[in-house]
């Protein structure tokens, strides 16, 4: 039996964690509708349209992605 459990309750565990991991992924997948189009000819630059609707007022922004490392 594994980890010290019956078989039932170890089977009732593996289809709830199996049932969540798909729901979850569900969720996700309807959220962000990925465009899954292939086009014939590629992009020009700036045209590919990948971000977020709020990502675009954030982006006005500098980033600093370098952070200063301490040790």
């Amino acid at each position: 039996m594994p980890a010290g459990v019956s078989w039932t309750s170890y089977l009732k565990m593996f289809a709830a964690s199996l049932l969540a991991m798909c729901a979850g992924a569900e969720v996700v997948h309807r959220y962000y509708r990925p465009d899954l189009t292939i086009p014939e000819i590629p992009p020009k630059p700036g045209e590919l349209k990948t971000e977020l609707l709020g990502l675009k007022e954030r982006q006005q922004e500098p980033q600093n992605t370098t952070l200063p490392r301490t040790l």
